[in-house]
């Protein structure tokens, strides 16, 4: 990670305005632009800490919520869970990062007794433990004066350095929409780089990270085929590919926790999240 002369790309597309990914500072070419740079902040998952969570701003109910002045809609963050409450709709943990502390709601589906994402049933939160790190993707939430995290996944922390990584990334984008780009000497915007990938580009400012193959084949066919909002369904993909399922719901959990696709009708259903 690095904020000074060059910049380094984020794993999460969430790296600022340059090169035309994450979120936009400003307008350019009137209202037109204003609402493509919304759309697209919307587009985006956002690195924060919990603290960000929590002094996150609201102009009214049906708003969307701002971190930086920007709208984020779907945000990332790691924490420790401190408590873990199973009522009959959903499963509710509080975690802490040491910014601060939130709840983060699971919904439960009754039908197939499994975490519901968005329809489908989602497995990844089985065996979690109170003190265990854990990686949250979800919406920020509020119900009365209270506000929560609904998830859309939460995984275990396998690698600390990740809870560091993390921090240092969340400062990043904040230092990026607060303070805006850096120049190098030359006086010229700085250049994206490849990071610590290199590598392959997925068509926008961020590089390919290191992926399985079965996984790349997996993100090219979401990126080629003609779709609508709903992404493409993996048995889909598997018929596309000539690729048995059980690859490619691997190829799927990989690009899931690289946070490159997120489910949408169900947990069988993907689209890329950071698209141009």
């Amino acid at each position: 990670m690095d904020y000074g002369g060059n910049y380094s790309t984020t794993s999460y597309g969430a790296q600022g305005g340059a090169g035309g990914g994450g979120f936009m500072i400003g307008s350019q070419g009137g209202s037109q632009s204003n609402k493509g740079n919304i759309s697209k902040a919307l587009d985006c998952l956002r690195p924060c800490t919990i603290k960000q969570v929590l002094d996150a701003t609201q102009p009214h109910p049906d708003a969307e919520f701002k971190i930086d002045d920007v709208d984020v809609a779907h945000i990332t963050f790691v924490g420790q869970i401190r408590n873990i409450s199973t009522q009959t709709t959903n499963v509710t943990y509080k975690l802490d990062d040491g910014t601060g502390s939130v709840e983060v709601k699971l919904w439960i589906d009754t039908d197939s007794s499994a975490m519901d994402l968005g329809g489908g049933g989602n497995k990844s939160n089985s065996g979690l433990v109170e003190d265990q790190w854990v990686r949250v993707w979800g919406r920020l939430k509020a119900f009365g004066n209270r506000r929560h995290v609904g998830a859309h996944v939460i995984r275990p922390v396998t690698d600390k350095m990740e809870i560091t990584y993390h921090l240092l990334e969340a400062t990043y984008v904040h230092l990026y929409n607060t303070r805006g780009p850096l120049e190098p000497t030359g006086g010229k915007p700085a250049q994206m780089d490849g990071g610590q990938y290199g590598g392959d580009d997925m068509g926008g400012s961020r590089p390919m990270p290191n992926l399985s193959p079965n996984a790349r084949r997996v993100f090219q066919c979401l990126k080629e085929t003609p779709q609508n909002n709903e992404g493409l369904n993996m048995q889909h993909i598997a018929a596309s590919l000539r690729m048995p399922l059980t690859e490619v719901a691997k190829a799927g959990d990989e690009l899931l926790t690289q946070s490159l696709i997120f489910t949408t009708v169900d947990d069988n259903t993907w689209s890329i999240l950071d698209m141009e």
